[in-house]
């Protein structure tokens, strides 16, 4: 735990009458300004004060026992000349007792796009010895490059809401903005939110959509019906499928028939080229999983019954005989094993009962068709998935699952697709994937850090800028450990720093024909004290 000063904001109700006095204009939602900072002046005076309640030896403040406090970090205007902030204070502990306070100076400028305005590595450690009289200093490397952007070609996967960077650590630093060596260690980053338009499995992800309105309508008993995309309508195809289901049944069906069950409309005839290799549509579809990919553009409740009335009519007159997988436990597939003995029970189709039909058949073909990438692929087990596909929970718990599941192939197919890895890399990070949503809710924005050899991502970003670059001089053992971190960033690094500098950062937009980066120069500090 820490403690974060900040300056209070003035209280908006206080303004009530101004407020009721304003017009449409000002009425307006706001935009939230951020944090506010103290002046550095008022900061250093408040861990001058933090410093003496915890120094163990101002008995004459009459203070009684001292008690540890977390540590006290400060936000800082940036008003002084070394544009500080923040500046932080945490106590140092010998067992229970406090034996000094470590204090810590954060300062920033920028941005720039000049490379003489860095500082040089060899200064930056003789400053360091002469500042804490160390003789010797060690000196740690990271750097972090954004691999989707390095690795974006046209009509590949470049989602909006989606990042995977790569950052790396290393020993000995020989000069600033050094390319990282190739046995650093490396670690990816990836958080991909399903949903683009240009993914190479986009279609599945409709389908996936249309489920999850399925699974919405059996909740609430309101269901968002898909725009009609295709040029027939759901009855028109089911009507198809059945007529050449009947045909196939008194011999008259013939092969090549466009709309013979060898011609499925299944929802991976769509797919990328670049990624039927691993994720190719499957050719053990039974009649229930055809009749789902039929059935999926359906755009009115009144449609999914016409569907529905044609199958369980057909089903009941003998008329068609379709084959289902072993172990469904939809309504459907028990109807229709109970039409191989002549006799099936009764349906109403009236209420939820079509809408639960339908979930059940589009989660019984999907589950199937993630188990068949992830197995397929040797990314997992059967027995490693069955939390997945498991049936012993409800129907929406089910369909939670399989979104864990999309997830996780958007990820590997991202991985695969994107950035060429191959199954060495790939089968290890499934796992990681794997145990975090076995133990987690659904989370699309959630980062994923997946270890990598640096030597695999190095085309990526051999050539490329930083977008964090910083270097960790330290002296020193244990508790008597002191850092001088220097860093360069495209972001800024301090959120109060953006809101008090718009001006400053707007003024220094490089223009788009200079590829040079712009970038804030941070440097941490920190300091010991003592107490006697």
């Amino acid at each position: 735990m820490i403690y974060i000063l900040q300056k209070a904001r003035p209280s908006e109700e206080s303004d009530s009458m101004e407020e009721s006095k304003a017009d449409a204009s000002e009425l307006l939602p706001k935009e939230n300004p951020g944090p506010l900072p103290l002046s550095v002046r008022r900061a250093k005076q408040l861990i001058s004060l933090f410093t003496m309640v915890q120094n163990p030896n101002m008995t004459h403040l009459k203070l009684g026992e001292v008690v540890v406090l977390p540590p006290l970090w400060i936000r800082c205007d940036g008003s002084d000349p070394e544009h500080t902030y923040w500046l932080g204070a945490e106590p140092l502990k010998a067992g229970n007792k406090i034996v000094g306070i470590n204090l810590y100076m954060v300062t920033c400028d920028g941005p720039t796009a000049y490379k003489t305005c860095f500082a040089n590595l060899e200064e930056l450690k003789m400053q360091h010895k002469i500042m804490h009289h160390s003789s010797v200093v060690t000196t740690k490397g990271f750097a972090q490059y954004e691999l989707l952007r390095a690795a974006a070609i046209e009509d590949t996967i470049v989602e909006p809401e989606s990042s995977i960077y790569v950052d790396i650590t290393w020993n000995t630093v020989d000069k600033i903005l050094e390319t990282p060596p190739l046995i650093s260690a490396a670690t990816l980053n990836i958080a991909l939110e399903p949903g683009d338009p240009r993914s190479p499995v986009y279609q599945l992800y409709r389908e996936l959509q249309f489920l999850l309105a399925l699974a919405e309508g059996l909740k609430t008993g309101v269901t968002k019906w898909p725009e009609p995309l295709e040029p027939e309508s759901a009855v028109e195809l089911v009507q198809e499928f059945v007529a050449d289901l009947k045909k196939k049944l008194d011999g008259s069906w013939v092969s090549g028939n466009r709309n013979g069950m060898e011609k499925i409309r299944c929802d991976t005839e769509a797919v990328d080229s670049s990624i039927k290799s691993i994720f190719s549509e499957r050719g053990d579809l039974d009649f229930a999983e055809q009749l789902w990919c039929k059935m999926k553009c359906v755009s009115s409740y009144q449609e999914l019954i016409e569907c529905f009335t044609l199958i369980l009519e057909s089903l009941e007159h003998g008329e068609i005989q379709p084959w289902i997988h072993h172990g469904s436990s939809s309504l459907l597939s028990k109807l229709i094993q109970q039409s191989y003995h002549g006799k099936m029970e009764a349906v109403s189709l009236t209420g939820i009962t079509p809408i639960q039909m339908l979930l059940e058949i589009g989660l019984d073909k999907m589950k199937k068709d993630y188990v068949n990438f992830f197995i397929g692929q040797e990314l997992a087990t059967l027995t490693s998935l069955d939390y997945f596909i498991s049936t012993s929970v409800d129907l929406q718990e089910q369909v939670h699952r399989v979104q864990k599941l999309h997830h996780m192939l958007e990820i590997m197919v991202s991985c695969t697709v994107l950035l060429q890895f191959k199954h060495e890399s790939l089968f290890p990070w499934t796992q990681i994937c794997i145990k975090y949503y076995r133990e987690n809710p659904l989370d699309e924005k959630h980062v994923f850090q997946l270890p990598v050899s640096s030597a695999l991502v190095k085309k990526f970003y051999q050539d490329s800028h930083p977008e964090v670059w910083k270097v960790d001089i330290s002296s020193g053992h244990g508790p008597k450990e002191v850092k001088t971190t220097w860093q360069v960033s495209t972001n800024p690094p301090v959120e109060h720093m953006m809101s008090n500098n718009t001006g400053l950062l707007s003024d220094s937009t490089v223009n788009a024909s200079i590829e040079e980066k712009t970038y804030f120069i941070t440097v941490v500090k920190c300091s010991q004290v003592h107490f006697r």
